[in-house]
C-alpha cells in the first residue's frame, strides 16, 4: 500500500468509529432526557420510558460488539496511520 493510502484509511478508521459512537450516545441521551423531563425513568435494556425506577446498564453490557468493535477499528486505524507516517517517501 502506498503511504497516502495508509494515512487516509488509517485516519478514517481512527476517527469514524468515535463519531459513530458519539452520535449514537447523543441520540440515546436525547431520549433519556425527554423521559426524565416527563417524570419517567429510562429503561436502558428496552430503550423505553417507564414509570418505575430502572437500573443503569452501560453500553459495554448492552452492546459489547459495538463498543469493542469501535475500539478495535480505532486501534487498527492508529496502526495504519503510524505505518503510513513511518514508511519512506517514494
Amino acid at each position: 500500500m502506498t503511504r497516502r493510502l495508509l494515512l487516509r484509511i488509517g485516519l478514517i478508521l481512527l476517527i469514524l468509529p468515535v463519531f459513530v459512537l458519539l452520535g449514537l450516545y447523543f441520540l440515546e441521551l436525547g431520549d433519556v432526557r425527554d423521559c426524565v423531563l416527563d417524570g419517567g425513568h429510562w429503561d436502558y435494556l428496552d430503550g423505553v420510558c417507564r414509570d418505575t425506577p430502572q437500573p443503569f446498564v452501560p453500553w459495554v453490557v448492552r452492546a459489547p460488539w459495538l463498543v469493542n468493535g469501535s475500539l478495535a477499528l480505532s486501534m487498527l486505524g492508529l496502526g495504519l496511520t503510524m505505518a503510513g507516517l513511518y514508511s519512506k517517501k517514494r
